[in-house]
């Protein structure tokens, strides 16, 4: 079972996407545990669709980018990285202001895939507002 990495801390993750997808949406990541890490994003206009609602590809962001970052605090020794090779969401409720939160949490951390859940929440009431689940296959290097 892979096991958090020290060389993985908040403020690396947060480094990491400033100049990407992440650091355009204002995705923050706040706290990491073993098999678990928690990030938000303050809800803007470049968020929403045109139909004035919540896009969901926001919200996927913010789960894919949380997910995605926990699988690089957990590689195992050795892997030089990873890449998705599955996602669902389901899509419960929106907001219109604030902020969203994400606690992912591991569910397999193998040497091969680790599959990862998300919810994503309104950050100021706690309502569900996506449940999302991706697996990612663990790249090694060739020989």
């Amino acid at each position: 079972m892979a096991i958090l990495r020290a060389d993985y801390t908040i403020e690396r993750l947060n480094r990491m996407g400033q100049e990407y997808l992440p650091g355009f949406l204002g995705l923050e990541m706040l706290t990491m545990a073993q098999g678990s890490l928690e990030s938000r994003m303050p809800v803007k206009q470049l968020h929403f669709a045109p139909n004035a609602f919540l896009h969901a590809a926001s919200i996927v962001a913010l789960a894919d980018t949380t997910c995605g970052y926990a699988t690089f605090a957990h590689l195992p020794d050795g892997a030089e990285s990873f890449t998705t090779i599955e996602l669902k969401s389901n899509h419960l409720a929106t907001v219109r202001e604030g902020s969203i939160a994400c606690t992912a949490t591991a569910q397999h951390l193998g040497r091969n895939t680790q599959v990862w859940d998300a919810v994503v929440t309104d950050e100021s009431s706690g309502r569900k507002l996506a449940l999302f689940r991706c697996t990612q296959m663990i790249l090694w290097p060739r020989h």
